[in-house]
């Protein structure tokens, strides 16, 4: 929608390819609310070039142009994703870390109402735990958080996680039902740890990968 530059990191200064005259610089310029979900995964520059942007579009020097923006989402969760950066990268392309931070509103929501409408108690459960752990106020020890027996099942390696998952793979085959095998996912934090697992995987199935 904005036509934020894909070069954030190499320029100080970045604004949208947005044209004041453009059709997309209209309607910028009329509308009342912007809605900006997961916020926090969004590079601090890529906020800034939108502020930047607005004001030129609406030739307003208040922040965002004088449009009310409504950022959502939660920090304790997925950060701003640099290529070879360290925790202390992420952290400082975070939107918290920008000027405009200071001028932001915040609300916090106190009920999870999907866990609350759905009337399922260890969903609640589920999410209370979530909670505590990103308040780091989840009992811990050394340091590290282990789960309870009745959120999780923790398996002590890569192949009984893969087992726990899709059973005995050698015996899967291009014939089985593609639907049960997509209700089924291993997720990792980083693309090499899937590549892996997906080729340990692969090698137990017969017939051609």
């Amino acid at each position: 929608m904005f036509k934020i530059p894909l070069n954030l990191d190499i320029n100080e200064t970045p604004v949208c390819a947005v044209s004041r005259n453009s059709e997309k610089a209209k309607i910028l310029a009329e509308c009342s609310l912007i809605v900006w979900d997961e916020c926090t995964m969004a590079h601090k520059k890529a906020v800034e070039a939108v502020n930047r942007t607005l004001q030129d579009i609406r030739r307003n020097d208040h922040i965002m142009g004088r449009i009310t923006v409504l950022f959502c989402g939660d920090f304790r969760q997925t950060l701003p994703v640099i290529t070879r950066g360290t925790r202390a990268d992420e952290v400082n392309a975070c939107l918290k870390c920008s000027v405009l931070w200071p001028r932001v509103q915040k609300l916090s929501l106190t009920r999870n109402m999907r866990a609350h409408l759905g009337g399922n108690p260890r969903a609640q459960e589920f999410s209370d735990a979530l909670l505590k752990i990103g308040e780091g106020s989840f009992p811990e020890s050394n340091g590290l958080v282990t789960l309870p027996e009745n959120l999780c099942k923790i398996v002590p390696s890569v192949e009984k996680l893969i087992y726990s998952v899709y059973g005995d793979v050698s015996q899967i085959t291009h014939k089985d039902n593609n639907s049960w095998l997509c209700e089924r996912a291993i997720l990792t934090p980083k693309n090499d740890q899937a590549a892996a697992i997906n080729h340990s995987i692969l090698e137990k199935v017969e017939g051609d990968e």
